[in-house]
């Protein structure tokens, strides 16, 4: 009954197979580093080592997420865009171009350091947020000329047959695989700028804040799923 529920159980290609493998490990070792950073919170602000470390690692660990999405993604990008099969329907509705949007990440801070944050700071902020904003937009004019680029082809094609709408099929999944990357950047720019910013107590914070709202949505998501399956 379960596999006819929700495509998280269903027969899932290779890259599916294999990228679910890998999301479910790397949430679990996130677990374990909001662990690490919530004993690093503990710490004396004047003694950061312990911080520096969880970041190191935790930054580390985001690192290793992309490279393994995007070599993934070069053998089966269509498996980030349409519904991907590792995700509960509530993360699939925070997707962005197949990733958490980067101006969230500011909404987050908010959350994580409230007001403990000096006025040169909220003045970087600010700029890293317009900047990553702008960079927002960029991609998504991208997504929206290659749509109306396969489009526009796709009228073509029709009319010059089969090896044409081949080629243009082709050039659509190199298209997309090319925007994800742009919008992955754009996430990878976000987190860099902002733990430039913050001091390491602060940069502990929200690394905390940003692993606790994930774990949270994963677990929150499959057990809407469960529990609709125990429905049926």
């Amino acid at each position: 009954m379960i596999d006819r529920i929700h495509p998280i159980y269903q027969m899932k290609t290779l890259v599916e197979h294999k990228f679910s493998d890998f999301y479910k490990k790397w949430m679990a070792q996130l677990e374990d580093l909001l662990e690490l950073l919530l004993v690093a919170v503990k710490e004396p602000p004047q003694e950061p080592g312990c911080a520096v470390a969880a970041i190191s690692k935790v930054t580390a660990h985001h690192k290793e997420y992309y490279k393994f999405k995007w070599a993934a993604a070069h053998d089966d990008v269509l498996a980030f865009f349409s519904g991907p099969v590792w995700l509960s329907p509530l993360e699939t509705a925070h997707l962005w171009i197949t990733g958490w949007k980067p101006s969230a990440a500011f909404r987050l801070l908010r959350a994580a350091c409230g007001g403990a944050v000096t006025e040169e700071q909220v003045r970087k902020i600010e700029l890293l947020r317009v900047r990553m904003k702008a960079e927002e937009e960029r991609v998504e004019r991208e997504m929206e000329r290659l749509q109306v680029a396969v489009a526009d082809r796709n009228a073509v094609e029709m009319v010059r047959g089969k090896a044409a709408a081949a080629a243009a099929v082709g050039g659509f999944l190199g298209g997309l695989e090319r925007v994800m990357k742009m919008a992955d950047c754009v996430r990878l720019r976000t987190l860099k700028g902002l733990l430039e910013i913050l001091s390491p107590m602060q940069s502990v914070h929200f690394l905390a804040t940003n692993s606790l709202f994930q774990i949270r949505v994963r677990k929150f998501g499959m057990n809407i799923i469960e529990t609709t399956n125990l429905a049926s």
